[in-house]
């Protein structure tokens, strides 16, 4: 991508807890007006890459930058909004006099209304922030990471215990904040989520970057293609065909995983001139990121 829209950065990072290794020479970039997820196992690296670019932690080798600056420098810092995966805030105050006060923190913040409309708080502003469901505070999180007008946002499992309403309405304000230039860092275990908004996607693994690119990239890694249909041929005949690596039935559906999807759909179309309600699709982001991952483990075992 190109080196002008760059405004964060990690480069031969490696960090060590004890005899631990978090990070291990990752390289990681985040450009100006994209959605970059961060996708990985648990213990990947993903909260302590995040971290190296919040200026929480410091790496013990390589850089961390951004927007060309030290990541704990105040005009750096001014820049930034952030939605951690947990938040210790004063119940005792309200959602509205929370919005205002960290608005005071930045030099052009967005009017009160204008961020509680976009994140959907506006209902809840004069409430109490230690009286709201888990979905509520984290919606409230959300309006308090935006309000300074970042123009980047780290979001760290932004959508846990929202319903999907709620989500859904997430999703749509992070795609105005990106509309208006914002880059968005995401970590999320909600692979729809990803696939959902992500412009690109990096899967880490044992403290590295181990593939990165589109959503779409990422899905055409693995080979295997879905097929749904209705046919009279038996689960035992299409198990015996050349290239059919499984076969199950869901609600009357025949579901077959092959990769050689254009010759399994003309033996069908051969055997069962009824066949109905067919469908060919490739694999989804889950099924990359597990095929990504699995792969990952077993070079690792193999070294």
């Amino acid at each position: 991508m190109n080196q002008d829209t760059q405004i964060a950065r990690l480069q031969n990072v490696r960090k060590r807890y004890g005899a631990v290794t978090a990070l291990d020479g990752i390289d990681l970039e985040v450009h100006r007006g994209e959605v970059l997820a961060l996708l990985g196992p648990n213990g990947a690296g993903k909260s302590t890459s995040i971290a190296m670019l919040l200026g929480l932690q410091r790496p013990d080798v390589g850089s961390a930058t951004l927007f060309d600056k030290d990541p704990q420098a105040i005009e750096a810092r001014r820049r930034i909004g952030v939605m951690l995966q947990s938040a210790t805030l004063p119940a005792t105050l309200k959602v509205g006099e929370l919005i205002r006060l960290t608005a005071s923190y930045y030099p052009q913040p967005r009017s009160l209304m204008a961020c509680a409309e976009l994140a959907g708080v506006v209902d809840l502003l004069g409430r109490q922030y230690g009286g709201l469901s888990g979905g509520q505070q984290r919606r409230v999180q959300f309006a308090m990471a935006m309000v300074g007008g970042p123009d980047i946002l780290f979001l760290d499992e932004p959508t846990v215990g929202m319903d999907i309403d709620a989500r859904q309405s997430l999703w749509a304000a992070i795609r105005h904040m990106v509309s208006e230039g914002c880059a968005v860092v995401l970590t999320t275990h909600y692979l729809e989520e990803a696939e959902a908004l992500a412009d690109r996607v990096c899967v880490v693994a044992a403290g590295k970057v181990v593939s990165q690119g589109t959503v779409d990239a990422l899905r055409a890694q693995v080979a295997l293609r879905k097929i749904r249909c209705v046919t009279s041929v038996s689960e035992t005949v299409i198990s015996s065909w050349e290239g059919v690596a499984s076969i199950e039935i869901h609600h009357g559906r025949k579901v077959i995983a092959t990769a050689d999807a254009e010759g399994v759909v003309r033996k069908l179309l051969a055997a069962d001139y009824a066949l109905s309600e067919l469908e060919v699709q490739r694999a989804g982001l889950a099924e990359a990121f597990q095929e990504i991952t699995r792969s990952t483990d077993t070079a690792k075992e193999a070294a």
